[in-house]
This record gives structure tokens, C-alpha cells and sequence, in this order.
């Protein structure tokens, strides 16, 4: 598995667990904002076939160059792009893509029409009122828009710390989020789409907060300790939400 903290490989794992309680036999996978194919590959490995998309030539590239399945391919390709396709799938992976849109509702009414009647939509996003974004990503956001001598010098110390800026999900150049998704808002912008949240989870705590994930990152059993007080804690303590939506097919 190309996942090493287990917040991600339980968020992989709830992918995987869905698909096969949902897909048809030879049924294939559409992954959206597929960033460098992670998922992609990982959904490969158990047998599915998977058709990953992002607008990022960058992320294509690297995820064409990382894979070597048969069953798992990469296009650019737009929304646009998706819906004068036609295509329709059995389930479409949206995982860390709505918190970087400006308009996520845009993204959902083409992802509605490119799933069939039955089919799931796993999403998964960051809690917004959850501890990394509270602590770390929204005083991040709000120092980067100031540009002034502190942000150039939280720029040199992430650097010696090894902070490279990507994720291992994507490469792509504009990670910003710009979403914040509590779990009430997220369940309206479901219903406002015509879709229905049918299944929420969770997956970490703290782990990937600083200064925390400086050790999280290496004692593996922090990072088990930390899954497992996120299971027992109440939805707004949460880092991210794994969530399966289905169609409102009578609106």
C-alpha cells in the first residue's frame, strides 16, 4: 500500500469496503480529481477498474508514470469535458476535491449526471470545523494572504522540516482550500445537488496536526491510538469525513 499514515489508508479502505458492497462485476470506477492516481491504484490492486480524470497535467503525468495496471488509465479531462462524454458509472470517487473548489455544487450536478440511477458517490473532505483546519490549515491560509516576513519564515522552517507543500495524493500546483465543510453544511450541499448522505465515518484526530505529526508521522502507534479516540469522539472532532451519497431520484 503507497498510503503510510493510517488516516489515509483508512480512508482508502472505506473506498474499497463501499465498491464492494455496491459495484456490479466489471462495472468501472470513475475517479474524480484523481491527483497522482493513489487511489486509483490502490482500488486497482483489489480488481476494479478504475478511469481517473483531473484537470492537472502535472498530476496526469506522474500518475501515468507511477502506474503499471492494466485495469486503471488517466485522461485530463474537465467537467465540461465529463458531461458531453455521456458516460454513465456505477460509482464515482470524489475524495479531497470539493474543499479546493470555489463552486463545489458545479462539480456534483456533473457527477450526478454521470452516475446511474443505483450507483454511489464516495466523498471525502476535510472536517472544516475539525482540528487541522482550525488549528493549522485556516491560520496557514490567513498568514499566506498577509505575505510578510512571518509567512517567509513558516515557509524556510517547513522546508527544514521537510515540508514539501504536495500531498502524496497530488502534485497539483494550487492546493488551497477554500471549503470548510462542517457535517451539517455538507448534508445540505448534498440535498441542494439532489443527493442523500447515507453513510458518514470518520478517520483521525490529531495525528496531522502540528506539532503532533511531527511524531504521529513517525511512531505508527500514535497514529493507531489517535484512529481510535477519533471513533469514540463526536463528529466535530473529526479530521475528515469518508461519506457515501446516493441519487434523490424524485425532486
Amino acid at each position: 500500500m503507497e498510503y503510510k499514515r493510517l488516516a489515509d489508508i483508512k480512508r482508502l479502505q472505506f473506498i474499497i469496503h463501499t465498491l464492494k458492497q455496491h459495484l456490479p462485476e466489471g462495472a468501472t470506477v470513475l475517479d474524480v480529481g484523481c491527483g497522482n492516481g493513489i487511489i486509483a491504484r490502490g482500488l486497482g490492486k483489489e480488481g476494479f477498474n478504475v478511469y481517473g480524470i483531473d484537470v492537472s497535467q502535472k498530476a496526469i503525468e506522474k500518475a501515468r508514470a507511477l502506474t503499471h495496471i492494466p485495469n486503471v488509465s488517466f485522461d485530463v479531462v474537465s467537467a465540461e469535458q465529463l458531461v458531453a462524454d455521456g458516460k454513465r458509472y456505477h460509482a464515482v470517487i470524489c475524495s479531497e476535491v470539493l474543499e479546493h473548489l470555489n463552486h463545489p455544487e458545479k462539480l456534483l450536478e456533473v457527477l450526478y449526471k454521470s452516475l446511474t440511477d443505483k450507483g454511489v458517490l464516495i466523498v471525502t473532505v476535510p472536517n472544516g470545523m475539525g482540528p487541522r483546519e482550525v488549528l493549522v490549515t485556516k491560520p496557514i491560509i490567513a498568514l499566506q494572504r498577509k505575505d510578510n516576513w512571518v509567512w517567509k519564515c513558516i515557509l524556510q522552517t517547513k522546508q527544514l522540516l521537510g515540508y514539501k507543500g504536495t500531498t502524496v495524493q497530488s502534485d497539483a500546483d494550487d492546493l488551497t482550500h477554500v471549503q470548510f465543510f462542517s457535517k451539517h453544511s455538507l448534508e445540505t450541499l448534498a440535498v441542494r445537488t439532489r443527493f442523500r448522505i447515507v453513510r458518514f465515518g470518520k478517520t483521525n484526530f490529531i495525528d496531522d496536526v502540528f506539532p503532533f505529526s511531527f511524531f504521529t508521522k513517525k511512531i505508527s502507534v500514535l497514529q493507531k491510538w489517535d484512529a481510535a479516540i477519533a471513533e469514540v469522539l463526536p463528529y466535530q472532532l473529526t479530521g475528515s469525513f469518508v461519506t457515501v451519497w446516493e441519487k434523490k431520484l424524485h425532486v
